[in-house]
């Protein structure tokens, strides 16, 4: 494959967003970084699951000791939460109607909940996906999206994902529902082997989003022949190699190396990144300008969760000590 100077920066945006992750645990005050683009606009870590969504997702929606691990509670509360993908508008859920519980859901209430929230002026989906609506007769986009998580479980996916043989399985298994397209399909897949419904290597199947290939056209002038998904776990298999190239100390999540889905999360960013460090370079897409500004989350990076079974262990003199703030009930939104 032919590099472009992008594929420098792959590396260096890796392993400096990285570094910012970690020096925001140990100094939830900062500066992290000196570089101008890392401080000014937002991007999402590294890693996927250290992104505070996902730590939510984790920590609060999946494992949290009083919550069910039946599957089709986790499936459930996995794809409830994920489908709106924003913090705040699973608190809200939970603050009105009380505990997710799939057992006693009345997807009628959330549907009445979300409508009353929306006349408020509120969001109530994030902005990090593109969520199309699937076609299913209601006349807004979350009441069609909670029809489509109803389907789901009356079609006894839950059961038949965790029957599954593979992470490529579960994708499949995904794909033919409404509104989901390839993209959103595996990252569902991914969000669901976090939880104890899965336990699936990451290191197996991957996905290339929009994103993704737009960083790669970015980064290789030519690629020789392969798909997006062979460049992925090219840059998993030569992680090392190049980090040791550049003379960069990269330690990984706690000595957990790049997966595919990290590799490709960063393909992502580093398209976004681009845009201001190499304007010359302008991909598949050739979008100018990054839209969304850097600004302090809501909530505390605290204390990182990640599944028990990836064995990840913080040494006690590196353990922040709060995990994070939630609004009170009624003023979360």
């Amino acid at each position: 494959m032919t590099p472009t100077t992008v594929y420098d920066s792959y590396w260096y945006f890796a392993a400096e967003r990285h570094a910012i992750y970690e020096r925001r645990l140990m100094d939830p005050e900062g500066p992290w970084t000196k570089d101008p683009i890392l401080t000014t606009y937002r991007f999402t870590n590294t890693y996927r699951a250290a992104d505070r969504v996902s730590q939510y997702l984790i920590g609060d929606v999946q494992y949290r000791p009083d919550r069910s691990q039946a599957p089709a509670e986790l499936f459930f509360r996995t794809l409830l939460f994920k489908i709106f993908n924003k913090i705040e508008t699973w608190d809200f859920i939970e603050s009105q109607l009380g505990p997710v519980s799939w057992q006693s859901v009345d997807l009628s209430a959330i549907d009445g909940l979300l409508n009353r929230a929306m006349e408020r002026g509120n969001r109530i989906y994030s902005a990090a996906y593109i969520m199309p609506s699937p076609q299913l007769g209601h006349a807004r986009k979350h009441a069609n999206h909670l029809a489509l998580l109803g389907r789901m479980m009356g079609d006894s996916l839950p059961a038949r994902i965790e029957q599954a043989a593979s992470l490529a399985d579960v994708y499949n298994l995904l794909r033919p529902y409404p509104g989901l397209g390839p993209f959103l399909a595996f990252q569902y897949a991914i969000d669901l082997n976090y939880s104890n419904l899965l336990d699936f290597t990451e290191a197996d199947f991957v996905v290339a989003g929009p994103g993704a290939l737009d960083g790669i056209a970015k980064c290789f002038e030519d690629t020789s022949g392969r798909s997006a998904e062979e460049v992925i776990a090219y840059m998993v298999e030569v992680q090392d190699r190049e980090f040791k190239a550049r003379d960069i100390d990269f330690q990984g999540l706690f000595g957990r190396k790049l997966q595919l889905i990290d590799c490709q999360n960063i393909f992502c960013e580093i398209s976004k990144y681009a845009r201001v460090a190499h304007p010359d370079v302008r991909g598949a897409n050739n979008r100018t300008r990054i839209k969304q500004s850097y600004r302090a989350s809501k909530l505390d990076a605290g204390v990182p969760f990640f599944p028990p079974r990836w064995g990840i262990s913080f040494p006690e003199n590196e353990r922040p000590t709060v995990r994070h703030k939630v609004p009170a009930q009624g003023q979360l939104f």
